[in-house]
């Protein structure tokens, strides 16, 4: 179990892309994580909403390239005096997760996000880590009703995740609050190997899972027991009243979403 009142670990994921990624082309920017969201590279956008959070220690930067990070001086600034520590990535963000997981004390609580997370604040940050710690579960994965995306912003199309009793948007926002809940990070590394074989994600998922899943047939609360009893840990998800959590930038027009947003906030 997560010891009550110790700080949650921070992990940000931000490995390059190999080969050309449309954000940085669109951005004009050495990487996608260095892409400005109200003049502001979106990278130091999600550590500056860490650092203000009650619930936030330590933050782990996993990437960009180290070879490039001179390319946002405040960065370079922030890593060579300690208030962030950076790892280089490995090839994919669930193989870099798991090697940072392991490294760090047994049941230390850990917070995974991405530094495309364009509208992470430190409100966000802070529900999401108290409700995980009050699920007294493993793993918590943050969700939001996709229907308060929708209304939120009737302008752009999010991925929704739909169960029978309600569809759900993906958060970017993972709570390993145990040393057992690193099993779901070994889980996701071996579903990514087999990302271009759907047979075998399938096979990897479970047969019967993915039919009720297609078949409209599981509710939420079905798929993370699913979920839970193929990993062997307690998953559970914390619901997000912040539409905006669900808002990530992985192409040049959720970038240009990402800034109408922000430049609406301002006035």
């Amino acid at each position: 179990m997560t010891e009550t009142g110790s700080l949650f670990t921070v992990i940000v994921l931000a490995g390059k892309r190999p080969g050309k990624d449309p954000v940085a082309e669109a951005a004009g920017v050495a990487c996608k994580s260095f892409a400005p969201i109200g003049g502001r590279p979106m990278v130091l956008r999600v550590l500056d909403a860490l650092a203000q959070s009650r619930q936030v220690g330590p933050q782990i930067l996993c990437g960009p390239p180290q070879s490039i990070i001179a390319h946002e001086p405040e960065l370079k600034t922030r890593i060579e005096t300690g208030q962030v520590k950076w790892v280089d990535s490995l090839a994919t963000p669930s193989s870099s997760t798991f090697r940072v997981l392991q490294s760090l004390p047994q049941n230390n609580p850990v917070l995974v996000t991405t530094a495309d997370h364009a509208l992470l604040t430190s409100q966000i940050v802070d529900f999401f880590c108290d409700q995980a710690r009050r699920t007294d579960c493993d793993l918590a994965v943050g969700l939001t009703p996709y229907k308060g995306v929708r209304d939120a912003f009737p302008e752009t199309r999010r991925t929704a995740i739909k169960f029978n009793d309600d569809a759900y948007s993906g958060c970017n926002l993972f709570g390993f609050l145990n040393r057992s809940s690193h099993r779901a990070a070994a889980f996701w590394r071996q579903i990514e190997q087999e990302r271009k074989k759907p047979l075998r994600i399938m096979r990897v998922i479970g047969w019967w899972s993915v039919v009720q899943y297609m078949l409209g047939r599981l509710s939420l609360a079905q798929g993370l027991e699913k979920l839970s009893a193929k990993i062997d840990i307690r998953v559970r998800a914390v619901l997000l009243p912040f539409p905006q959590a669900a808002v990530d930038v992985d192409s040049a027009d959720d970038w240009h979403f990402a800034q109408q947003l922000v430049k609406k906030q301002a006035l």
